[in-house]
């Protein structure tokens, strides 16, 4: 299987546990890797036959801007939730990152691994 790509998608939320994190967006940092099969949009070369990356970070952008967030893991959850079931992808890597988060260290977060319910 093969893979797209989209790595280090910078996008502006609200999200943490304390008070203070509550008021202000931060940034958190999205890599997928999403399988899919790359042979038909190769041969065709038109992007109705491809996963269309552009259109996934949209959509992520959009919905993670939009909504707020104790845990990164709620908001890996819902993000790998939304590029199964949205878009024509079996599986997904996500790893989430939030930068700054501890002190001494680049950034924090999570990796998960789901793929979707066979149909």
């Amino acid at each position: 299987m093969d893979i797209v790509f989209i790595e280090d998608l910078k996008i502006e939320t609200v999200i943490g546990i304390y008070d203070w994190e509550k008021e202000i967006k931060q940034v958190v940092s999205l890599d997928l890797e999403m399988a899919n099969d790359n042979r038909k949009a190769a041969a065709s070369d038109a992007i109705e036959d491809t996963l269309d990356y552009k259109s996934v970070a949209k959509r992520l952008i959009q919905y993670v801007g939009d909504n707020q967030f104790q845990l990164v893991e709620t908001l890996a959850e819902h993000c790998v939730a939304i590029v199964l079931d949205e878009f024509d992808v079996r599986k997904v890597r996500l790893k989430v990152s939030k930068p700054g988060a501890v002190r001494g260290s680049t950034a924090v977060g999570v990796v998960i691994k789901r793929k979707r319910e066979q149909d």
